[in-house]
């Protein structure tokens, strides 16, 4: 993190935002058996780790959690999902990544998802920039923050020190 960041969530307001955003997915969800979590490998994950326990506490649904390994330089290439290989046909999938900016990763990954027939599909982000390249968009958002495109959002998981930086 450079010396000129700014701190733009601190740990108490992105778990206030990532509450909100679990009871967004429980009542989006509330008739569902099962939801799964499809999280982008890294910081979605986390992001996921943080959520998850929160929508546990709310919603009676089983909750699976699926990573998602995309090469965010070239996705083209296979991505890779790891976790309890759950068939998502038919099922309500949540997809989540820490940061949306041009929407590439997101793009390719619910490319991915899609490739089997899932139910529904929706969008969770921490951090939307709106700097679109691709037709998508979060469904559930923490923060939306416009930003020039040479600006760089820091999202930082650290257990009890969460925070998102402007750099």
């Amino acid at each position: 993190m450079s010396d000129t960041a700014t701190l733009v969530l601190d740990h108490e307001r992105i778990a206030q935002k990532i509450k909100r955003m679990a009871f967004q997915i429980y009542e989006y969800n509330h008739k569902e058996k099962e939801v799964v979590i499809v999280a982008v490998e890294r910081k979605g994950v986390k992001m996921a780790e943080r959520l998850i326990p929160l929508l546990r506490e709310v919603a009676d649904f089983n909750i699976t959690l699926l990573t998602l390994k995309i090469d965010k330089k070239k996705p083209l290439n296979p991505p890779s999902m790891t976790g309890k290989e759950a068939d998502l046909a038919g099922k309500s999938v949540v997809l989540v990544d820490d940061v949306l900016n041009s929407g590439r990763t997101l793009m390719y990954a619910a490319c991915h998802v899609l490739r089997q027939p899932v139910a529904k599909l929706r969008t969770v982000v921490l951090v939307d920039r709106k700097h679109r390249k691709f037709p998508i968009k979060a469904d559930f958002v923490g923060l939306t923050l416009s930003t020039t495109l040479q600006d760089h959002i820091n999202v930082v998981f650290e257990k009890g020190k969460d925070a998102v930086y402007l750099e």
